[in-house]
């Protein structure tokens, strides 16, 4: 059997301050502890990079504050990270809300009053934010002025009132959502897209080194192929191996240990999880592979339809699984393979392998 390379935890002359036992995978900053702190730090989103790269240095060299942003992609691969990573790079402070928390415009004016010169206002899941706070957020957008309805009726006056230059930077999951005018405004819009498994291999391995933990490149490169493209499940699912490695392996991540630690979660060699298996059975064994409406399935399976829409189909979409159809949800002959099933020639004659 091949040896495997394993990558040790640094030494006590790394700049990794927390002792082994001091990084705790339940710390409410673990996020901000393995999160890049510098643009050059970040893995992968090369085309993202280069274009920040150009936005910063252009500013720098005007002495102007960046322009607005807009970071839309799925959840988890990196959008807060860009949004943390640029008022570093800038020299400014960064101020943080989140859409869902701005009902009124009362909610947004102190953020906005306490920004100063450059300032960064990151605003997370933008596109939930009332029609009330975007109606007013656009002065501001546009002209850095804030307009302030005192009284109501007849009696009411409105105070225009200007504030310093400074960077709105939105992050969303559903750009779609937004509305025109609200996506006009920003200057700068960028795309997160899903990571290669190389580029996971490596966010693990520097991970690893961050937590004190010893992994072998083979464990890296299984946990990286099995974390969705995503790098917030592969931070996930390396937290959870660093457990069963501390508790059945001494701390040391081998492949073997990877792959059982994967199997106790019920995560398979393709990244699907017991819910995503689940809803492949389900299309097959309940609808005879298809075509199945969400809701049907979703009465099925016992899960949601939002849940669905949201959590499970992407994936499965992605890899080629299932299919979306005007008449609903069809297996492909690749998901069949998946559960161990011979794709009939003809509907309603598959057969287990």
């Amino acid at each position: 059997m091949a040896r495997e390379t394993v990558i040790s935890g640094p030494s006590d002359e790394d700049d990794y301050r927390p002792a082994r036992s001091s990084f705790d995978h339940k710390d409410p900053d673990i996020d901000e502890r393995l999160r890049p702190q510098r643009l050059a730090d970040v893995v992968g989103q090369r085309k993202v990079v280069d274009r920040l790269q150009i936005m910063i240095d252009a500013a720098r060299l005007r002495k102007e504050p960046l322009g607005h942003l807009l970071l839309d992609g799925p959840p988890g691969l990196g959008k807060t990270t860009f949004a943390m990573v640029l008022p570093k790079e800038l020299g400014v402070e960064c101020l943080i809300t989140s859409g869902p928390l701005l009902s009124a415009p009362k909610d947004l004016l102190p953020h906005i009053t306490n920004a100063g010169p450059g300032a960064v206002l990151f605003i997370d899941e933008i596109h939930r934010m009332s029609p009330a706070v975007e109606e007013f957020i656009y002065p501001v957008m546009e002209d850095f002025r804030v307009d302030i309805t005192l009284g109501d009726g007849l009696n009411a006056r409105t105070i225009n009132m200007q504030v310093d230059p400074f960077t709105i930077i939105g992050a969303t999951t559903r750009s779609g959502m937004l509305t025109a005018p609200l996506r006009d405004r920003f200057v700068n819009r960028l795309h997160v897209d899903f990571y290669e498994v190389d580029e996971l291999t490596e966010i693990i391995t520097r991970n690893a080194r961050k937590m004190r933990v010893e992994i072998s490149e083979e464990a890296a490169f299984e946990l990286a192929r099995r974390s969705r493209s995503t790098p917030r499940i592969a931070n996930n699912l390396l937290s959870w191996v660093r457990d069963f490695a501390t508790v059945k392996a001494k701390g040391n991540i081998t492949k073997a240990v990877a792959e059982d630690a994967l199997t106790m979660q019920e995560i398979d060699v393709l990244g699907l999880e017991a819910q995503h298996r689940k809803y492949l059975a389900i299309l097959v064994k309940t609808f005879g592979g298809g075509p199945a409406g969400v809701q049907a399935i979703g009465h099925s399976v016992n899960i949601p339809v939002d849940t669905l829409e949201d959590e499970v189909e992407p994936f499965l979409l992605r890899l080629g699984l299932i299919q979306r159809t005007p008449r609903g949800r069809v297996i492909t002959s690749d998901g069949m393979k998946h559960l161990g099933i011979v794709p009939p020639e003809k509907p309603g004659q598959a057969t287990l392998f």
